[in-house]
């Protein structure tokens, strides 16, 4: 078969596959009796609160967007134009070496026309007291995000190039093959290898707190090892919990602010939503449809550089590099509505199972609040949400609350919403 023609059944199976996983894996109606519709603002927060939410949040976006749509702007310039061509013109070496230069090259220069918005909004965050990170630190993990995401691309465009060189018609395939594997293998290595290069960790001491910990892993049918405390502290006053990997390399994080910030019944909350990605082993869901998306994505590339690249070599030649990067940029964009939603998915069901096996829904609400308040988050825009929104919003969650509440029989008491 031609190049194409591989391209074409890469995507076709991988494309079938998501589809069949997400059907199977997916809650598509998470909350029993039917989504409910989000509470009112006004009912949760008093107006000095919604106000500060809105001071910050509403530039925050800004910032967000204006960043991204510089970041995708100067990636499409690089790679349909001949100003990366010309960049890469200048490199010498094996093949190998000129695609980790390119990668290299490009990330940096992706960083450094983003910085003045990382700037801003880092500024912004310590201003409104968010953040706790000195501008020392700050630099460092900025470094460290820049350094493996170089290690990251450049394994992806090495694999590409690799196997364009030694199966010039059948590559999509394999590099999507191997691709796949290769996410799902780093979703299990990114707990050990990857969080401890921003953030310390412990275990939870022994007393009243792990015991009810662990007790909630027997109520939700989890098996817990340990439950470990990340020094977040050091970064931020947001308070946020996960889990992350799977099988031998799945963990139960929390901040460590949770623990100092809220009452024993809020962290249960917390707790109890982790466990619920447990249970329902949510990380592996989302691994095994990243794996499929990034086969279906490689049969995609194949199919637009084949109709974008005219010239010779085709993947093959290492300045094949900033059109492939600006092609997966334009993917990642427009596949966002798709990941998102079914993250927001995996969330509800997340709240639902923390709800059902806490039964109080009064601290999930209160916990809610906490969060909200602590990140200053608002409600944003609705296409925004549908685009960039991987959780439910916090008014959306309180009315999952509210209507499971009635259910259980111990409904939420009004006052409640305003933190009494």
């Amino acid at each position: 078969m031609s190049e194409r023609r591989w391209s074409l059944v890469t995507f076709l199976v991988a494309a079938v596959a998501f589809v069949v996983v997400a059907a199977w894996r997916i809650p598509w109606h998470p909350v029993p009796g039917g989504t409910p519709s989000a509470v009112p603002a006004g009912q949760v927060f008093t107006p000095s609160q919604i106000a500060r939410a809105n001071d910050y949040s509403d530039p925050a976006r800004w910032l967000g967007w204006g960043s991204l749509a510089v970041s995708l702007t100067v990636a499409i310039l690089l790679g349909f134009t001949s100003w990366g061509a010309r960049i890469l013109g200048r490199l010498r070496g094996w093949w190998w070496v000129r695609v980790l230069l390119a990668v290299a090259g490009l990330a940096v220069i992706g960083r450094l026309v983003t910085l003045p918005f990382a700037i801003v909004g880092h500024h912004r965050s310590l201003a409104y007291g968010l953040s706790t990170e000195a501008w020392g630190p700050w630099t460092v993990d900025l470094v460290k995000g820049l350094g493996f995401s170089v290690v990251i691309s450049g394994l992806l465009v090495l694999v590409l190039v690799g196997c364009a060189r030694r199966w010039p018609r059948g590559w999509p395939a394999v590099a999507g093959t191997i691709l796949g594997c290769l996410v799902m293998l780093g979703s299990f290595v990114y707990p050990v290898l990857v969080e401890p290069a921003f953030n310390n960790f412990s275990s939870l001491p022994d007393g009243p707190l792990r015991t009810q910990i662990l007790h909630l892993a027997d109520v939700e049918h989890v098996h817990l090892d340990d439950v470990l405390v990340s020094n977040a502290s050091a970064r931020t006053t947001t308070l946020n919990a996960y889990v992350s990997g799977f099988g031998s390399t799945r963990r139960v994080v929390l901040y460590d602010n949770v623990i100092h910030d809220l009452p024993r019944d809020q962290i249960l909350a917390i707790v109890a939503h982790e466990l619920g990605h447990a249970h329902h082993d949510d990380v592996l869901s989302g691994s095994i449809l990243a794996a499929l998306g990034t086969t279906l994505g490689i049969g995609l590339l194949g199919l637009a550089v084949s109709a974008v690249r005219r010239r010779p070599g085709g993947m093959s030649d290492p300045s094949v590099v900033p059109l492939v990067l600006a092609l997966v940029a334009i993917g990642t964009l427009l596949s966002s509505p798709v990941n998102n939603g079914l993250s927001r998915r995996i969330e509800t069901r997340a709240d639902v199972a923390s709800l059902e096996a806490t039964r109080d829904p009064a601290a999930f609400v209160r916990m809610q609040r906490a969060l909200d308040l602590h990140s200053l988050s608002d409600d944003p825009p609705a296409w925004s949400e549908f685009w960039f929104g991987s959780h439910p919003t916090t008014l959306e969650r309180i009315a999952i609350a509210q209507q499971l509440g009635r259910r259980f029989g111990v409904p939420v008491a009004p006052d409640v919403l305003l933190g009494g």
